[in-house]
């Protein structure tokens, strides 16, 4: 497979977020915001062709939507897929999410609700909890976070905890605590996993140019390397071409601040 070398990073990091439902098979593949979509949409024109997708609106459709204005391009729908629909598939454990939390503790412990002070008043409201205590107790779920530092990656424990993780004190005696299945973090350093003793949080490949001191130093809590570790994949041209179909806007540029090249020049900082 040859790998495209004038990827951008959001590019390398959509390629590395559509690896979160490698072999998932016949399940709902929801990215949340332009890079995961774009993953999720991948990982279906590639490696799991099983996986089920939305319009992001109320239909089921064969194939992945272009992002942004379609032109000719008409959907091709294959069923009806509502709201109480995606629920079933929720409860059912039959959907892998993809979303991007403002806090992430070591616990894998989510927060999209409120940062900083006291619940009842904190200095900032985000988004509120919306479904993922939901949906971290019923199916599987991946983080992607577009800007790696120890805001995001917290100290402590997350400021709310809107997604369960594997915090044990957040587990009462005979509570059964073996539902979460946190699988990937992308970020726009590394690809992490929580693989280590007790769901540790370990960094499974880094982006090229990047290493691990410089995660580590944008983390607030220790993390592990991987046994394997090694560098994230360029995207290879056919991956490049399909990315590149689907959001022929270039969305995906704005997610990333400068998007810089992947490989850069000799001599670029």
């Amino acid at each position: 497979m040859t790998q495209a070398t004038d990827c951008t990073l959001a590019e390398l990091m959509i390629v590395a977020c559509s690896e979160a439902w490698r072999g998932d098979g016949e399940l709902l593949a929801s990215g949340i915001t332009t890079v995961p979509r774009l993953g999720a949409s991948l990982a279906k024109l590639t490696h799991t062709p099983e996986l089920l997708m939305t319009d992001s609106e109320t239909y089921l459709v064969s194939e992945p939507v272009p992002l942004g204005p379609r032109g000719d391009y008409v959907p091709r729908f294959e069923g009806y897929m509502s709201f109480e629909r995606v629920f079933e598939c929720v409860w059912g454990g039959k959907r892998h999410a993809m979303i991007g939390p403002t806090q992430i503790d070591r616990f894998g412990q989510a927060n999209l609700s409120c940062v900083g002070g006291d619940y009842a008043k904190p200095k900032s409201m985000v988004l509120g909890v919306r479904g993922l205590p939901g949906n971290n107790i019923n199916h599987p779920n991946s983080y992607f976070v577009p800007n790696h530092g120890p805001r995001v990656f917290v100290a402590n424990e997350v400021d709310m905890v809107s997604g369960p993780g594997y915090n044990p004190a957040r587990f009462e005696p005979g509570m059964k605590n073996d539902f979460i299945d946190l699988r990937l973090i992308v970020s726009d350093l590394c690809v992490m996993d929580f693989k280590g003793p007790d769901h540790a949080i370990r960094v499974k490949s880094l982006h090229p140019g990047v290493s691990f001191e410089q995660v580590q130093a944008a983390t607030g809590f220790p993390l592990l390397k991987a046994a394997d570790m090694g560098e994230t994949p360029l995207p290879s041209a056919e991956q490049l071409e399909i990315i590149r179909r689907l959001d022929p806007h270039n969305m995906r540029g704005a997610v990333i601040k400068g998007n810089p090249p992947v490989i850069r020049p000799a001599g670029a900082s």
